[in-house]
């Protein structure tokens, strides 16, 4: 079956521009352009959608309204504002429901390439629970500490960007989102940004503190949610924390590039971000996960995906392929327990997540952070399998510093 987008737009002429611009795509997808939200939200209450791309301000219901109203009656679909205009407000209402912010004028083949790499993501996650799941997440949950010193921080008149984005560059789930909104049209600077103190310098103070204090971008984490066992969300942040700054040594150790240091630091924080979306969003499935990994000595990935129908790296990987995150970090993220899953080998952000996750994980004794098996073969298909005593070393060396 063909996959099924809806355009909206008041502007007649700009969406038989868009129809004419993309008809070379009639036979991937079914195409249907309409001119309101009330329109769309007809054709979609009749017939389900894979992708929707509204226009922000329109007379009646707006782009913002209309996205949040799908997120309810069709949660999994993705959504997509595209839009000349960059009024805050109205940015700051759609945040929570667009998983990605276009701006006109917009490149025929930039609509195409953005709209098909979100319907491929569809294939690291295919069960529609967890894709609708996954859709409807509008913030992840923050350490409680940094993120009461966040909102303190913003609520000070002596806040400064470069402060602010060194709380946040802490929280993995801040650093997500607020890398979704500074790499998007809105308030991007057309090039891509994984350095999460830049993206707060990017942004500037009062748009951090709209964001953050106005839309609501970032929400704590509730312990009493859990209660399973010894699952604490500060030995989750301690160990992303760690890997990022071994998966960076790691990179460093084989001469990497700048952007490549800054994606593995990037990805090393993240790459255990879909554990976030599934005790956020499925808790009792995750006491069910814990128990059974608890009374079986289970390997992690088989049994999430015994319980969960997939596991939390492609979870993770699909929110952040959703919000339009790099593909490099998406893949580390995805297939960071099992890197042969990955289209190429060799040195990657994801082989170094992938050593720097095992290392890290090795002495764990807390739920939230169960070893990890090293993938020896993919190493040796890289040519990097005498390294490890090396990169093993560089662990050690962290540790010693307290780091």
């Amino acid at each position: 079956m063909k996959n099924r987008i809806l355009f909206v737009d008041d502007e007649q002429h700009l969406l038989d521009g868009l129809k004419r611009s993309l008809r070379g795509q009639r036979n991937v997808w079914d195409m249907f352009f309409v001119p309101s939200g009330e329109e769309a939200l007809r054709m979609v209450e009749a017939e389900p959608f894979d992708v929707v791309v509204s226009d922000m301000r329109m007379p009646g219901m707006s782009g913002a309204e209309l996205l949040e109203r799908l997120s309810t009656v069709h949660p999994q679909m993705v959504r997509m504002i595209l839009s000349g205009h960059s009024d805050e407000a109205m940015i700051l209402r759609a945040i929570p429901y667009a998983h990605q912010f276009l701006s006109k004028p917009c490149d025929a083949d930039v609509i195409k390439r953005v709209i098909s790499r979100s319907l491929r993501l569809k294939s690291l996650v295919c069960d529609v629970r967890l894709q609708t799941l996954v859709s409807q997440i509008k913030a992840l949950p923050s350490l409680p500490s940094l993120y009461v010193e966040l909102t303190e921080l913003l609520k000070s008149d002596q806040a400064t960007v470069q402060k602010i984005g060194e709380v946040i560059s802490k929280d993995p789930a801040m650093v997500s989102k607020i890398l979704q909104m500074v790499n998007s049209a809105f308030f991007g600077v057309g090039r891509h940004i994984s350095n999460p103190v830049q993206a707060a310098t990017m942004l500037g103070t009062e748009t951090l503190r709209s964001l953050v204090l106005s839309a609501g971008i970032f929400l704590q984490f509730d312990a009493d949610q859990l209660k399973i066992g010894n699952f604490t969300l500060e030995a989750l942040h301690k160990h992303s924390l760690h890997v990022s700054l071994l998966a960076k040594a790691i990179a460093e150790s084989m001469g990497a590039d700048k952007q490549t240091l800054e994606d593995c630091l990037l990805a090393g924080l993240l790459h255990d971000i879909g554990k976030l979306i599934l005790v956020q969003g499925m808790p009792e499935e995750y006491k069910q996960f814990f128990h059974e990994m608890h009374d079986c000595k289970a390997e992690i990935v088989a049994t999430e995906r015994k319980v969960f129908n997939a596991d939390h790296g492609r979870v993770g990987a699909y929110l952040l392929g959703l919000w339009a995150l790099p593909e490099s970090l998406v893949e580390a993220v995805a297939y960071h327990h099992d890197p042969q899953s990955a289209e190429h080998i060799g040195f990657s952000p994801l082989l170094a997540v992938h050593v720097a996750d095992v290392f890290t994980s090795s002495d764990s004794v807390d739920a939230a952070v169960q070893p990890a098996g090293l993938d020896l073969a993919y190493l040796e298909a890289s040519g990097l399998s005498n390294r490890l005593d090396e990169w093993k070393q560089l662990h050690v060396d962290l540790i010693e510093r307290g780091e």
